[in-house]
């Protein structure tokens, strides 16, 4: 006798057949064919080396091996399907961001993605450049912009265009939009932990001054507004943060800016892969969706 390659849909067919006596009525019940339910009743048989129906055109029967295998299996198979499902606390995966979460599509990412897997996804806010994959404290991550990827496995989600925020009583407040060939010439204020800022896109002589440094969004955004210096970013995100002493511009020939959606290529979370598969298609129904309204 070999154990191996015994699989559990070997056991669950053999146990479906044991309580309903009759293949077709067993097939149905676990959602197989019948001839599918016959093969792996046979392999079954032929790695336990012994007979575990009796069965003709007429009736099926257990052998006494059968027997015995039912009534072990009865107790057991229960028991360990219960221990190879992971409890509610255990079922999760953690999606990390630093600033400019994306509105709507996500979270019906996100609904769907536990509906499907059972999986929960729980938020985690980082104010670093990789929103705590680089220290276990996210399975994955949504990041705008250039990021550092060595060793991470990267799906690039979607393109936006740039825009700029500007103090409402600075001199770019009364303006209307800027043309990226000014940017550089200008003061910026740069989120440097988990911003977007990336100047090795300018000449090293022809990069913008940094004229504050900061260390999260939210002292990003009241830099800005105190005047300090222009921001840089995704469209949808300056719509998701409108302040009272902030204009956002358009950037007229600003290359737009990516979001990935990131996790580590080893030891990562089994999920991963299956949430940002789920990424990708929600992104194109929600594109499908919004060319027919447009149309």
């Amino acid at each position: 006798m070999s154990v191996m390659g015994i699989e559990l849909h070997h056991l669950r067919g053999f146990l479906s057949v044991a309580e309903e006596m009759h293949f077709t009525r067993a097939a149905e019940k676990i959602h197989l064919t019948q001839p599918t339910l016959s093969r792996n009743i046979r392999k079954l048989e032929e790695r336990m080396g012994v007979r575990l129906l009796d069965r003709n055109t007429r009736f099926v029967a257990l052998t006494a091996a059968g027997a015995r295998l039912q009534q072990e299996l009865s107790f057991l198979l229960p028991r360990l399907e219960e221990a190879l499902h992971p409890s509610a606390e255990e079922a999760v995966l953690r999606l990390g961001f630093s600033w400019g979460f994306p509105a709507h599509w996500p979270q019906r990412l996100m609904s769907g993605f536990e509906e499907e897997t059972g999986t929960r996804v729980d938020l985690v806010r980082r104010d670093e450049k990789l929103a705590g994959l680089s220290r276990g404290e996210a399975d994955v991550a949504l990041l705008w912009g250039a990021v550092d990827t060595r060793d991470m496995h990267v799906v690039t989600l979607l393109e936006e265009r740039q825009v700029a925020a500007v103090a409402k009583d600075s001199e770019l407040g009364a303006r209307r939009g800027l043309h990226w060939a000014e940017v550089p010439g200008l003061d910026h204020a740069v989120n440097a932990h988990s911003g977007m800022a990336d100047f090795a896109q300018w000449p090293s002589g022809e990069r913008p001054n940094v004229a504050a440094l900061c260390t999260n969004f939210d002292e990003w955004l009241e830099a800005v507004a105190s005047g300090r210096g222009l921001g840089l970013l995704p469209e949808s995100v300056a719509e998701r943060h409108a302040h009272p002493s902030i204009s956002f511009l358009p950037v007229t020939g600003a290359p737009a800016v990516p979001l990935h959606m990131v996790a580590p290529r080893q030891g990562g979370h089994p999920m991963a892969g299956k949430l940002m598969s789920m990424a990708l298609r929600v992104l194109a129904r929600t594109a499908a969706t919004e060319g027919e309204r447009r149309c």
